[in-house]
């Protein structure tokens, strides 16, 4: 909205609208004075004016379609003007007007969802999901494979629990006939299936470096992708980043008495895998609450923090460390020993300890005291 003093000295505001600019006047009704719609021009064109388009929406004034209509008509009885030095006169009638303003949305929503799919981050999505698919189409394979393998060699049935799913597929690859041909094709979809997992790597340190320094390139195109993009994952608190992943059992523990889950896809990282369980609900929330700065860095930034990264590795280090006390539960003892009085854990002991004299047993069964006691 701009402000126009003319010589009258009476003030007009200057609208803008998806098909040009409009002076109002000051009468207090918002009457159109002049309307200035470009030379005739295509829906791009209208659509790109919607993209620059500045309007204060408190001020804004809505027109009627009549006021956009400065065709041979007529104005309907409106007191609008066509704009001089080589402004064209506008949309000749109603039908002109709504199917230009049909073309202009068509074009402007082409517009973003083209720029919405150039972004990276949605192509890392579906190579993910097609990695996902990948393994699951592998492992049906050599599944039935096994199967028939087996019914063909009824004396392997008892060995092919032991072999590897790579020896399997080397197994019946040995074969003469279509099996053979089958373990061909399996060993070459792993091939691929190998290459597209580091080419996802490879993508995610560049469009997600951050959160590939603190988790690794596979482990943060995974998050990105249950999330469904970058940006919506910079938008998640931390809590929300760190169950991602495990939904399923989230909601279970929502409507049932299950407890909550502590972490999800970032299990994957070495230091929540190897934590002990008493520690490893910890590591997970500072690895949560890390990775949710990450990508937000990732997503508004879009460079790697090295000094970040330097922070919150020590940070989950040291939370790690904590519950590295001697024993493989990571602090799980020490926990347990909270309720603890005089050895017993709030007195719940106290029914072990009968038929002891001085932390002693009286030498007698239990057989034996019911047999006295009768």
């Amino acid at each position: 909205m701009h402000l126009i003093i003319p010589r009258d000295k009476s003030i007009h505001m200057q609208m803008q609208y998806w098909f040009g600019d409009v002076e109002i006047g000051d009468n207090g009704e918002g009457t159109p004075r002049r309307v200035k719609i470009p030379g005739k021009s295509g829906p791009e064109d209208y659509a790109e004016r919607c993209r620059n388009i500045e309007s204060d929406m408190a001020d804004f004034v809505p027109l009627k379609v009549a006021d956009a209509i400065t065709g041979d008509s007529g104005n309907n009885g409106n007191n609008v003007n066509n704009g001089n030095n080589g402004d064209a006169a506008g949309f000749k009638d109603e039908a002109e007007y709504f199917e230009t303003l049909r073309l202009t949305t068509i074009a402007l929503a082409e517009s973003k969802i083209k720029l919405y799919y150039t972004k990276g981050d949605i192509e890392l999505v579906q190579m993910v999901r097609v990695l996902d698919e990948m393994d699951n189409v592998i492992n049906r394979l050599i599944e039935r494979a096994t199967e028939w393998y087996i019914v063909q060699n009824p004396k392997f049935s008892r060995k092919y629990k032991s072999v590897s799913a790579k020896k399997m597929v080397d197994i019946m690859r040995r074969e003469k006939n279509s099996l053979g041909r089958l373990g061909y094709e399996i060993d070459r979809l792993s091939i691929e299936r190998t290459r597209l997992m580091r080419e996802i790597s490879d993508r995610a340190d560049i469009i997600a470096p951050n959160c590939s320094a603190l988790v690794g390139g596979l482990v943060a195109a995974r998050l990105i992708s249950r999330a469904g993009s970058l940006s919506r994952m910079a938008m998640m608190p931390a809590s929300a980043v760190q169950v991602l992943g495990a939904e399923s059992a989230l909601f279970t523990h929502l409507r049932g008495n299950t407890p909550s889950p502590k972490h999800g896809i970032i299990f994957q990282h070495r230091r929540i895998h190897n934590a002990g369980t008493g520690v490893r609900g910890k590591v997970s929330r500072v690895l949560g609450g890390k990775l949710a700065i990450a990508a937000r860095l990732d997503y508004y930034r879009g460079d790697i923090a090295p000094e970040f990264i330097e922070k919150a590795q020590e940070r989950i280090d040291y939370v790690f460390a904590s519950g590295e006390d001697g024993s493989k539960d990571g602090g799980k003892e020490s926990g347990k020993a909270g309720g603890k009085v005089n050895g017993n854990a709030d007195g719940k002991n106290d029914v072990k300890t009968e038929g002891r004299v001085n932390g002693k047993n009286d030498g007698k069964t239990k057989n034996e005291k019911r047999r006295s006691a009768e």
